[in-house]
């Protein structure tokens, strides 16, 4: 019994640490940031949101839908310069057949959080590259022809669109719980993927999966690269004269 209690009190603790670790790191010391810099730090996270939002409203009108349509709408059997040319406006499309305002909350804490902490040029290259590479996936996934080894789509998944900015949600969630060592909010991000494409194995579930992978990917490559640069500088010292 005192084992068992050791046991759990040793869990407890650990448990605690690592909530605490990552209160800091996620929240904590991005909102010292806002507080250093000031509401101009929020600058993609309110784009973002207005982008969305300007995009459903227009959406709402049947000239408006095809308009948005050509700007940002991306499938799989899109010319893949056109897939291209959308994506990035792709961004702020959100998914007609789910309520936008549920999402816009999410949306805005992804990207202020991440502006926080990781500054605007890598935000935007870990949302992007999120996107893209669910995008591109889905291209190769067509290729391949239906069920081929449980991976391949059928043609008419082609007309499909994608995500819109859910991938990069995922994507950015992910990358800062990689970065900032926070396994609980990646074991929350990543087993929604999961559960979500067990649940409903539709096309946005795999691409879900494939921006959290991307960013696992675009994560663990920033890390080996400070890490390489710390062990530099430790060798090498500061410079002398």
């Amino acid at each position: 019994m005192s084992r068992t209690l050791r046991v759990l009190g040793r869990t407890a603790r650990f448990a605690g640490r690592t909530l605490r670790g990552e209160w800091y790191g996620i929240v904590v010391d991005p909102l010292r940031e806002l507080r250093r810099r000031g509401p101009a730090a929020l600058l993609l996270a309110l784009v973002a949101c207005l982008g969305v939002i300007f995009f459903h409203a227009l959406a709402q009108h049947p000239a408006g839908a095809t308009a948005v349509r050509a700007l940002g709408g991306v499938h799989g059997d899109l010319p893949l310069w056109l897939a291209l040319l959308r994506t990035p406006v792709s961004l702020y499309v959100p998914a007609l057949d789910l309520p936008v305002w549920a999402g816009i909350t999410q949306l805005f804490l992804a990207f202020a959080l991440a502006e926080l902490a990781l500054g605007r040029r890598r935000t935007l290259l870990v949302a992007y590259g999120s996107t893209l590479a669910g995008t591109l996936s889905v291209r190769v996934m067509l290729a391949m022809g239906p069920d081929r080894w449980g991976l391949g789509l059928p043609p008419e998944v082609g007309q499909v669109l994608d995500t819109g900015p859910s991938a990069a949600v995922v994507g950015l969630f992910t990358y800062l719980s990689v970065v900032r060592r926070a396994p609980i909010v990646f074991t929350l991000t990543g087993g929604s993927m999961v559960l979500e494409s067990i649940a409903r194995p539709n096309l946005a579930g795999r691409e879900h999966l494939i921006a959290v992978a991307a960013a696992v990917v675009m994560g663990l490559l920033h890390e080996r690269a400070r890490l390489r640069r710390r062990v530099l500088s430790l060798s090498f010292g500061p410079p002398t004269g």
